[in-house]
């Protein structure tokens, strides 16, 4: 974008709102100014006082002290277009550090992964998920190590996404799988690593990723369907978290009146009974109409979602999982009972979509907690 037809505009800060307090406001600048890089590439100091509406000695002491921190490289001057001197450019250090992710939500292997801040893969690492509940810590400890070894770069931080219900300091409330309550998995890692941990549920991570690396807008709803379904939901471009830490935790939620098939946690019916992979994938095997199989499922999906979608004027749905069953009948048969169950003015235009990122989409969401926590940017 050329220089002249910038114009300011709000950085995309999570967890900036309110009124800045002047100890904080150094950071809140800084924030802005990496903001503006990782979202638009290179550009000269003046650029950046244009975009951010900072004064230029802001900007020239900010952009001083964020290159001796290694945040921000000078990449030449820009091409001249008329009388004077080319500006220099600079731009945010994208392989200057390395941030480090774990996917815990697979139902037989934890992944990791370290990442450079564009969310890019730079090296992967996976391990069996252990059959003793006693050894799943240790497991996941030695894989952050080994994440963290392999980084070659300083590491940012340890981003995680896992199953369960996750609080806002990184402590997992409920994760029943691992036989998990109330575990400080952010401290335990954070003393294991020494490096800040940020610890999300899978799917809010997931819907982090969506956003900031997917094109996702500020307004949706993106539906993890796996071994158990769950779902990250942002509003505003905030993620919503709930009062107890458990928004989006729809699989359980009865769809329907006529009964179904029994759920693991006791109730008949529950959207996770119908949809998650393993019991999906046996109906569609044991039919002789698969497509219907997968048209119930949409419904069912839908019926969940409607309230969700009119009650937070939601404009978007991504769906994240096997591609082969989620896509085609199923996105259609729920969108279209979303449209139905909302007011149809509004949600006509309903989009229910894969996720372009399915397979790392955690990973990278983990990215994101990190850039988010650390730098202030998303």
């Amino acid at each position: 974008m050329p220089a002249a037809s910038r114009v300011p505009r709000p950085a995309r800060v999570r967890g900036t709102t309110g009124k800045i307090l002047p100890e904080h406001a150094r950071a809140h600048n800084r924030a802005l100014v990496l903001q503006a890089l990782f979202s638009d590439g290179a550009m000269s100091r003046a650029d950046l006082s244009r975009e951010t509406g900072l004064t230029r000695v802001t900007i020239s002491d900010l952009v001083a002290a964020l290159i001796d921190d290694g945040y921000i490289v000078e990449r030449g001057v820009r091409e001249a277009s008329g009388p004077g001197k080319p500006a220099i450019l600079v731009d945010l250090a994208r392989d200057g550090h390395r941030i480090a992710g774990l996917d815990l939500s697979g139902t037989d292997r934890f992944v990791g992964a370290a990442l450079t801040l564009d969310g890019e893969i730079v090296a992967r690492h996976e391990v069996a998920v252990p059959s003793a509940p006693d050894d799943v810590l240790p497991a996941i400890i030695d894989l952050a190590r080994a994440v963290v070894a392999d980084a070659h770069a300083p590491v940012l931080g340890l981003g995680v996404g896992t199953p369960g219900v996750v609080d806002d300091r990184g402590v997992v409330l409920a994760a029943p799988g691992f036989g998990w309550s109330d575990l400080d998995l952010a401290g335990i890692l954070t003393d294991a690593l020494d490096l800040p941990v940020l610890v999300a549920n899978d799917a809010n991570a997931a819907v982090l990723a969506e956003h900031t690396f997917g094109g996702a807008g500020d307004d949706v709803i993106l539906v993890r369907i796996g071994r158990g379904v769950g779902a990250g939901l942002l509003t505003g471009g905030q993620p919503l978290a709930g009062a107890r830490f458990a928004a989006g935790e729809i699989g359980h939620v009865t769809v329907g009146t006529d009964g179904g098939p029994a759920c693991a946690c006791g109730k008949i019916g529950c959207l996770e009974a119908w949809l998650a992979v393993p019991a999906l994938t046996a109906r569609v095997a044991a039919s002789d109409d698969p497509t219907s199989v997968l048209r119930d499922a949409g419904e069912r999906l839908g019926i969940a979602l409607a309230p969700i979608v009119g009650a937070l004027d939601l404009s978007e749905i991504a769906l994240s999982g096997p591609t082969d069953l989620l896509d085609g009948v199923l996105a259609r048969s729920a969108a279209e009972t979303v449209r139905t169950r909302t007011l149809a003015t509004f949600h006509d235009e309903l989009q229910v979509r894969m996720t372009e990122h399915s397979e790392d989409i955690v990973l990278r969401g983990a990215a994101v907690m990190v850039l988010s926590g650390r730098l202030g940017v998303s």
